[in-house]
């Protein structure tokens, strides 16, 4: 099937739909709407895809589009619910649950007949990473459920009817920023915070500070610290507080508003650099009526502040670093920030460290932003290079202790290659890799890429995720040999895997010791056949020359900070748009869809169920006449048939609330079964249906079974 998405924009949630369309086979190309019709309706035309999908579309499409091909959107929010700042209004009003519609395009936004709909608790948190975890993971289940019934002749998409009692969402207008206007004086610290997370990201809320406008984001509660409402009395690592009626208000970011597209979002202390009053020397800093300095003590263990981005605990014999930058980029001063604590809990008596990164950005490389607002952009590149090429050296020379990465949110650019940097690298189900640079302006990177990609996929494929430029899922990643173990999808279980795979790895003192001697063996041996510090000294020569030599870096990196958008979607997106004579990508297949712990439901019986599945559908998918075509699938269906009575009867026993979707589609599929004996007792099988068939299934059991596989688990995990 040739799927295209259709997007504003290639990024979080298209990607997240590109790896999982990619890996399950489907031949998937991408347009991006940039507000051209007659060119959107060119890249239709030329692709001829046989389903349109729309992760993040803020653009209406034509109608010529959606009239001759299906077309399902993404909107992330209830039933019923339509409008422009959906997510917005849910989180500012601080509703308890919301979730994610997969709905027909349709002449009125956000109208379409609904193909699926699935909801989530609404944690108290920023809407961007609202979006990364819970509606990206709600989309991806709406997605699966809804290619269930692209096959199905009974199913009827549910027409939008605000008469029904389970359509409780309505028309909300845009949220402008007199709706999100703060008033310090009225406004709770909860209030406060809500309006800040509801527009974080985009656009901020529009603020005064020192008589000057500024849009706040990344804010944080904190503790009631005196001074009136709305003023500053605290800042620390690049972070201010503002006092409220009942606590403080932790402000992390800001961008001025000004006449023209030139703002930067900044770090808040770096946005007010000439506005911040000085600290009084003496006691007087402390006891008058001032803005205080903050500074914590990074060799002690705990967060022991809101704002605080860098910190580490000990659990047991291991050390745990935090670092949890925002939208994953790391400044320069981030980066030597992070190797001294590093380097301080390498000092400590523990086994293992564990560099956990952000929950929803574990790394981005270097910090774009704070690098286009520098005096010389070029030579805070460099700076910020070597800064993240230090900790990562130090990381790779860690010889007496074990280091893991344990990746709960993505990962791109350096960020993607400082994930490679330790021994071990567990990722959690969802998150997405880019290991790659070009897209910055043709910028070849450092991070020791040269070394550590190579290392763990091989020279050829090191050199095609780089020159690719597309994303890659955890999955993908295991299959290459990039990570060593895909864990939970869920935040909570996925910590509480990486607990228990840290404690195992160090339980055993000879198997750490032995793991350790091979580890030093292994840097030995490749030291003396190619020192590191040849590594850097060429990546480093190239990265000069992109700084220094040539202004396409400059200006990409511009657009991303300005978030300026090219004219047309590149090449290496649209392959219906690549000249003639450029190779493909092989599309994912079968193959890529390994049974790992991770798909386990807690169940043995339901377990070895799906663990036979696998097994009869490579028989099933090398029998080649007739009567073992039919032997087989009359064993399928009776294994299925089986399973499924299995599965549902713990669906009922756990009070599964999805219990009748998911029953309807094991009808769906059972007589799918059924029409594919006909088809093979009637000689009527085409070349293509068993492939099809059994991809089909196997999304079955690593998607939508994944919904019943979280509750099982939950019930499991937090019952004990």
């Amino acid at each position: 099937m040739r799927i295209l998405l259709i997007s504003t924009a290639f990024s979080g949630l298209t990607q997240r739909f590109y790896t999982e369309l990619d890996d399950a086979g489907y031949d998937v190309s991408v347009e991006l709407h940039h507000g051209n019709d007659a060119q959107l309706t060119e890249g239709v035309e030329l692709f001829k895809p046989d389903l349109i999908l729309c992760p993040y579309l803020t653009r209406r499409l034509p109608e010529n589009i959606y009239h001759k091909y299906l077309c399902l959107i993404v909107h992330p929010g209830i039933k019923g619910d339509r409008g422009p700042s959906s997510l917005d209004w849910a989180i500012q009003e601080r509703l308890p649950e919301w979730g994610v519609t997969l709905l027909a395009a349709d002449r009125e936004m956000d109208a379409g007949a609904i193909w699926a709909t699935k909801c989530f608790p609404l944690r108290q948190a920023n809407k961007s990473s609202i979006f990364n975890r819970e509606v990206a993971q709600c989309a991806v289940d709406c997605l699966w459920e809804a290619m269930t019934y692209l096959d199905s002749a009974h199913f009827r998409p549910e027409p939008l009817d605000y008469n029904r009692a389970d359509v409780k969402g309505r028309l909300r207008p845009a949220m402008k920023q007199a709706d999100r206007r703060i008033d310090w004086k009225r406004h709770t610290t909860a209030e406060i915070l809500a309006r800040i997370h509801a527009a974080d990201g985009s656009p901020g809320v529009l603020d005064e500070l020192y008589g000057r406008p500024f849009y706040l984001y990344n804010a944080t509660a904190g503790e009631r610290c005196g001074g009136k409402p709305g003023e500053i009395v605290a800042v620390a690592a690049g972070a201010i507080c503002r006092a409220t009626l009942d606590g403080s208000i932790w402000i992390g970011h800001l961008k001025p508003k000004t006449g023209d597209a030139s703002a930067i979002k900044l770090p808040a202390a770096t946005a007010l650099a000439d506005l911040l009053p000085e600290p009084p020397a003496g006691l007087s800093g402390w006891f008058g009526k001032t803005v205080k300095r903050h500074e914590p003590d990074y060799t002690q263990p705990g967060r022991q502040y809101p704002w605080q981005e860098v910190w580490y605990e000990i659990v047991g014999q291991a050390a745990y670093l935090h670092f949890q930058f925002h939208n994953g980029g790391m400044s320069t001063e981030q980066c030597r920030l992070l190797l001294r604590v590093y380097q301080h809990v390498a000092t400590l008596d523990v086994k293992a460290i564990v560099l956990t990164g952000g929950d929803d950005f574990w790394s981005n490389g270097i910090h774009l932003n704070l690098i286009e607002a520098a005096a010389n952009p070029a030579d805070e590149s460099w700076d910020n290079i070597n800064a993240i090429d230090d900790l990562i050296r130090q990381i790779i020379t860690t010889m007496d202790k074990i280091t893991i990465a344990a990746v709960a949110g993505n990962a791109g650019a350096g960020g993607a290659i400082l994930a490679l940097a330790p021994d071990k690298v567990f990722v959690r189900d969802g998150v997405v890799f880019n290991p790659h640079y070009k897209n910055m302006g043709e910028l070849y990177g450092s991070e020791y890429w040269t070394y550590l990609l190579p290392k763990r996929v091989g020279h050829a494929a090191a050199a095609e995720l780089t020159e690719r430029r597309l994303p890659v899922s955890a999955r993908r990643a295991w299959h290459l040999g990039m990570i060593d173990k895909v864990l939970d999808r869920q935040h909570a279980i996925f910590a509480a895997q990486i607990r228990h795979s840290v404690n195992t790895l160090i339980a055993d003192p000879a198997n750490l010791q032995k793991m350790l001697a091979e580890k030093a063996a292994v840097r030995c041996r490749d030291e003396a056949i190619k020192p590191l510090a040849a590594y850097r000294k060429f990546e480093l020569a190239q990265m000069y020359a992109n700084f220094y030599g040539s202004d396409a870096y400059h200006q990409a990196r511009k657009a991303f900070v300005f978030k300026k958008s090219d004219d047309k979607t590149a090449d290496y997106l649209a392959k219906h748009r690549q000249p003639a004579g450029v190779a493909k990508a092989v599309p994912g297949s079968m193959a890529h869809c390994v049974w790992q712990d991770c798909y386990a439901m807690g169940d043995p019986q339901v377990d070895n169920q799906h663990q036979d599945f696998f097994k009869i559908a490579d028989k099933l998918l090398a029998a080649r006449n007739k009567d073992e075509r039919l032997d087989l699938m009359f064993e399928l269906y009776q294994h299925v048939k089986e399973h499924f009575g299995e599965e549902e009867a713990l669906m009922k026993k756990s009070g599964f609330q999805h219990y009748p979707n998911h029953a309807k589609e094991h009808n769906l599929m059972l007589e799918k079964l059924l029409e594919m004996d006909k088809k093979i007792q009637r000689d009527q099988l085409a070349p293509t249906d068993l492939p099809e068939f059994i991809e089909r299934w196997t999304k079955h059991i690593v998607n939508s079974d994944m919904a019943f596989s979280q509750h099982w688990k939950e019930m499991n995990v937090f019952s004990v």
